[in-house]
């Protein structure tokens, strides 16, 4: 066999191989396969002001987290996300926080209370949560490098832990 056959050979079996282990993680307990297609995009302005669009995030990992301060769960896993953030400092994991239907101020109050340092994008009239329809707050979506969105998580959870931290991290290294 010649040395280019060998090759191509080499990088078929390469792509097969890592599109099988990227197929084959498991979620753990309270997130579920949702495979729906192409994130929809949108474009919101940040606590600070600073718009963002989905989009703009392709290239990597994104946790789209929907969340509102009167919601009990989201109240009490908003710490754990913090961890999470912390865990995934080095931008392999973009998390994208949408608050719904809250004003700037409720926000950055609730936030700084509960000294959570992450930025949190407005969603004044509560239209983008319209179009993302989770089934309840707080919802998490991830989204893969090329815009997918691959899994659900519909309730609170504790980001913080292992099993969770460790399902993101194979994630990203896939």
């Amino acid at each position: 066999m010649n040395a280019n056959i060998r090759k191509i050979l080499f990088i078929i079996m390469t792509c097969i191989f890592s599109t099988i282990s990227a197929a084959e993680i498991e979620p753990p307990s309270g997130i579920r396969h949702y495979e729906i297609g192409l994130a929809k995009n949108f474009n919101l302005t940040d606590i600070d002001g600073e718009n963002f669009q989905l989009n703009s995030a392709r290239g990597q990992w994104v946790f789209l987290h929907f969340w509102a301060s009167w919601c009990g769960p989201c109240r009490e896993e908003m710490p754990t996300l913090q961890v999470l953030a912390d865990t995934f400092s080095d931008d392999t994991l973009k998390i994208v926080m949408v608050n719904t239907a809250e004003d700037e101020d409720t926000i950055f109050t609730f936030l700084s209370a509960i000294n959570v340092d992450i930025n949190s994008l407005l969603d004044v009239d509560g239209l983008v949560t319209e179009e993302w329809k989770p089934r309840g707050l707080p919802s998490t979506f991830l989204i893969n490098p090329e815009g997918e969105v691959k899994y659900q998580a519909i309730g609170g959870r504790d980001w913080g832990k292992p099993v969770y931290i460790n399902f993101i991290k194979q994630l990203v290294s896939n």
